[in-house]
């Protein structure tokens, strides 16, 4: 199983995580994409596929002091993140002026 922390604009902030077995993990970030706003995802796979997937991990949620790590973003109601995001919707590509020097070298190692 691996974890998605979904990022939302709601007031109360959770930022829950929720487990997706490999399969659903996979249809929301495909290749080796590890951030996805819902709008892209739904028109990806179209919104009853999109539903579908999701329906699942709705049901599977993780308190963030059980879980081994965050694989994934999915990102609701965020559209204003779009132009700061990778295109490549990947950690590692963040632009290296929006990120430390520690982090420039952590993604550097991992590209």
């Amino acid at each position: 199983m691996k974890n998605i922390q979904i990022i939302d604009g709601a007031a109360n902030a959770t930022f829950s995580l929720f487990q997706a077995t490999e399969e659903e993990f996979a249809a929301i970030f495909p290749a080796d994409r590890d951030m996805e706003l819902v709008e892209d995802l739904i028109k990806r796979l179209g919104k009853k596929a999109a539903n579908s997937v999701l329906a699942q991990i709705w049901g599977r949620p993780i308190l963030k002091r059980d879980a081994l790590g965050i694989h994934g973003t999915l990102f609701y109601d965020n559209q204003h993140r779009r132009p700061h995001m990778p295109p490549s919707k990947r950690e590692i590509d963040w632009d290296d002026g929006s990120v430390s020097q520690a982090q420039r070298d952590l993604f550097a190692r991992h590209r």
